[in-house]
Parts: C-alpha cells; structure tokens; sequence
C-alpha cells in the first residue's frame, strides 16, 4: 500500500515534534508498505527545520513545502497555514512526483488541509483519511474566546464539517470525540480511535541523566528526602500553579520536587516560588530526549496535573503519560477527563483537576508508602503502558483502518 500522510508540523527525531507521523510511518514501513510525509518546512514545534526540500529517513519520503519562519500563534501562523494549503492544492503533483498514494492521510492539527488531500484523493482514486489531533475549530474557541462568527472560525468549521462529510474514516486520538463528530454530521462507522503511543527501544538503553540532576537526587535521598518529578512544558495547561499550592502544603513532610524543562510560564513560577517562600521546589534544565528515560528513573514519584478545560470532556491523550508509565514509578495524576489511564492501570493516584488540597493528601501519601508498593504501583503502569499502546501496535489498527471498501 501506498500511504500518503500531509501534517504541515510533521517531525522526527533529527527535527523535533511532532513525532506521531514518524513512528506510524516507519512502522508502516516495516510492515512492506511505501510511505510519504509532506510537512512544511517551518513549524514552531521543531527543535530544527528541514534543510533541504526532500529526504528519506528508514525508508518514509518526507517532502517538506517551503515557508516562511514565524513566532508563536499570531498572524504569521495563520498565514503558514494557508500558504502550506494553497501551495499542496496547486503543486501536489510536483511534490508526489511518481508516488501514486493508494490512501491519503490529512493530519494537520487544523482541518484546511483536507482539502488539498481529498484533490489528491479524487487524482488518483484513493482513499481519504481525516486525523483528528485536536477539534478545531471548537479549540480556539472555547480556549482563545473567539466567536463562532469569526470570519477565521467560520473558515474552520467549514473544513472541519467537510472532512466529516467527506473522508472515508476519520481517526481521532481522543476516545470521545464521536458524539461531536456525529453532531457535525459525520456517520459513526467512519470513526476509529487511535492515541499515540511509546517506542520499546526507546527504553532499553537509556542515557544517562545530566551530572546535576544525578547530583541533586543522590544528596536528597540521603539526607531522606521523597522526590517528586515534574518533566515537560512548563505552561498554563499544565496547572503548574496548583502544584506550587500543593508543596506549600507539604513543606513539613520531607517532600522535594525537581520541575524540569522549560515554557513560557517557568520564569513567573520560579519567581513565585521565591516570593512565597517555596523552597521545596526547584526549577532545572529540560533533558534531551534520549535522557529522559534515566531521569524520570531517578525520582521516587512523578506528577502530572491539567486544567480544568471543557475540550478534556472529549478525552486526552498525553505523551507525558506514556514516558511516565514506563518508568516505572508511581504518578499522581490532577485531572478531569472521561479517560484516566492512571486510574485503568491502577499505577498511582488520581485526583479531581485544579484541586491542590487533595493534590497536596496524594503527594503526602505517597511520601509515606514503602519502597516495596511504590515499586509495584510503578511496574503496574508499565505493564500497563506495554500491554495497550506500543506504537507498532497502534500502527497496525491503522493499517487496519486504512483496509477501507
């Protein structure tokens, strides 16, 4: 089969984020079939961008559309995505070259790209696939407080509606999105619910963490302190905050917790916690990504926390969680959405999102449990990760899906 998958951010590991259409293609790949990837050759997700216009890495064909840089989520992204859009509409022939896709994937995280991919599609009479990352238009609207009449937003409902109407299968990487899809006319066959997942070699020989993190956490076990990790973007969606609030209320109980990586919001909460008198809390480095698995090996227990953000009501899907499974340690999980999967593999404590009192009671618990349940809780999440979402796994009930009528 020949697969053609368009995400206008699509990484890999060389480029950074995202990383989903790497591993689907490669192990499509593996599994004799021919992948192409066509991305732009900006995205504000990447660590690098492209240097040239096309490549091959084990064995996916990246095509990578030429567009100017910009910042943030402004104007400049905006017009990104347009001219991604219009450039694929009136050149995909120069892009495919002899690829003749057998199944078109339209996977960027907004929905205009649905329309250059069902233009393919029809070309070459193949099949056409929806890849729902978040739900835009719903998105900016409940979160950036944009009406519905907005000429952007109307632009976006017409393309979400239009991917609902006209794509053979839709996958969604949130597990309750049906009932908004249905809503928007979509027929229920067409859906088919594939989160990400984690790579096993990722996790069998992992690097070493940096010096300084080792350092910091030898000394704080030794002087009998519990550590509490925190790995990943420091932002509003993170509730980092209720955290904060949350070791102030265990500043008696030997608690520390290590917050590293980096965000907009890390320099205000630093400063908070020197304001507040915080001092069981320190900021570090982010980690490279192949450090990851040694440092979140390090602590004695990991955190995650969310908002309490109306979009959850369809589900999440966090790479977080799945880095945090396998390492085998116990995560308290601050969280309001219908799926919980550190509730389902029984791999630590959940409590109710934006809660820093019942936060603060799940970090003193745990501080308090033997070394022996804090080791079977952990390894309980990562049996549980293993069993439910190898990517070669969810690669396979794509393919699956892919084998449309």
């Amino acid at each position: 089969m020949n697969i053609l998958l368009i995400n206008h951010y699509a990484g890999n590991p060389k480029l950074g984020m995202e990383f989903r259409p790497y591993y689907l293609g490669r192990e499509w790949v593996k599994s004799g079939n021919k992948v192409m990837i066509i991305g732009g050759s900006f995205s504000h997700l990447r660590k690098q961008q492209p240097t040239s216009t096309e490549e091959n890495i084990e064995g996916i064909k990246y095509r990578w559309i030429p567009l100017k840089p910009y910042k943030g989520n402004g104007i400049g992204r905006i017009r990104s995505m347009f001219d991604f859009v219009r450039k694929l509409w009136f050149r995909y022939k120069r892009y495919l070259g002899d690829f003749k896709p057998d199944v078109v994937i339209a996977s960027s995280t907004y929905p205009l790209d649905i329309y250059p991919a069902h233009r393919i599609a029809k070309h070459y009479g193949a099949k056409l696939v929806y890849e729902v990352h978040d739900l835009w238009p719903l998105s900016p609207v409940e979160l950036g407080g944009y009406s519905k009449y907005h000429p952007f937003i109307m632009v976006m409902q017409a393309a979400e509606d239009y991917c609902y109407r006209h794509a053979d299968k839709v996958v969604s990487l949130l597990p309750n999105a049906l009932e908004h899809m249905k809503e928007r006319g979509m027929d229920e066959k067409k859906f088919a619910y594939i989160p990400n997942g984690y790579i096993p070699e990722e996790w069998e020989n992992p690097q070493n963490p940096p010096h300084e993190i080792v350092d910091l956490i030898v000394k704080s076990k030794e002087e009998g302190k519990f550590v509490i990790m925190y790995a990943g973007g420091h932002a509003i969606s993170n509730a980092l905050d209720f955290f904060l609030d949350a070791m102030k209320m265990v500043e008696d109980n030997n608690v520390i917790a290590l917050m590293i990586g980096n965000g907009q919001e890390k320099e205000r909460l630093r400063k908070r916690t020197e304001v507040e008198g915080i001092e069981n809390v320190i900021f570090l480095n982010p980690v490279k990504k192949d450090e990851i698995p040694g440092t979140l090996g390090l602590a004695d227990a990991l955190y995650i926390g969310w908002k309490k953000n109306p979009l959850y009501r369809f589900g999440i899907c966090p790479n977080k969680l799945f880095d945090y499974m396998m390492a085998a340690k116990p995560i308290i999980h601050s969280v309001a959405a219908p799926n919980d999967w550190v509730k389902d593999g029984n791999c630590g404590i959940s409590v109710e999102a934006e809660n820093s009192q019942e936060l603060a009671k799940a970090i003193k618990e745990l501080s308090q449990w033997s070394s022996e349940r804090l080791k079977e809780t952990g390894e309980r999440g990562k049996a549980y990760c293993r069993k439910m979402f190898k990517y070669s796994d969810q690669a396979d009930k794509f393919l699956r899906v892919l084998q449309i009528n």
